[in-house]
């Protein structure tokens, strides 16, 4: 049920964005451009409505956040990780929001292209890591 409500809730937001001032919902790209200088309010208001939205749906619905905890986890690990995402969202010129939402929703073949690359790079992790690796 949760996950019906959360894609509700994206889905209400990237139509929102679209709608109310043309931009698409590429999150990557709003908060790559996240700057003091060139005041651009809009990107400040959808960063800080994502992160609130989650401490909403604790407080008021009950919802975990999940069980991260990073001692568990080498520093290096975690910068290698936002790495290896911050580049995959450069190489792809942009991420599974705007690919994968909004591009899928407009029929961009560059999206459809990208969000199946992304979707067979998640799998093919998932299965190394599983069922070769062992973890």
């Amino acid at each position: 049920m949760n996950a019906y409500l959360g894609g509700i809730v994206i889905g209400l937001a990237v139509a929102v964005l679209w709608l109310g001032i043309g931009r698409i919902a590429g999150v990557s790209g709003i908060v790559s451009r996240l700057n003091f200088v060139r005041t651009e309010y809009w990107r400040w208001g959808f960063v800080g409505g994502v992160l609130l939205s989650g401490f909403a749906a604790t407080a008021l619905l009950g919802w975990k956040l999940g069980d991260f905890n990073p001692q568990n986890y080498a520093w290096w690990w975690l910068a290698l990780a936002a790495f290896l995402v911050g580049f995959g969202t450069v190489l792809g010129s942009g991420c599974t929001s705007g690919h994968g939402i909004c591009g899928m929703a407009r029929l961009s073949k560059r999206s459809i292209t990208a969000t199946a690359l992304f979707m067979l790079t998640a799998m093919a992790t998932v299965t190394i890591l599983r069922h070769v690796w062992g973890g």
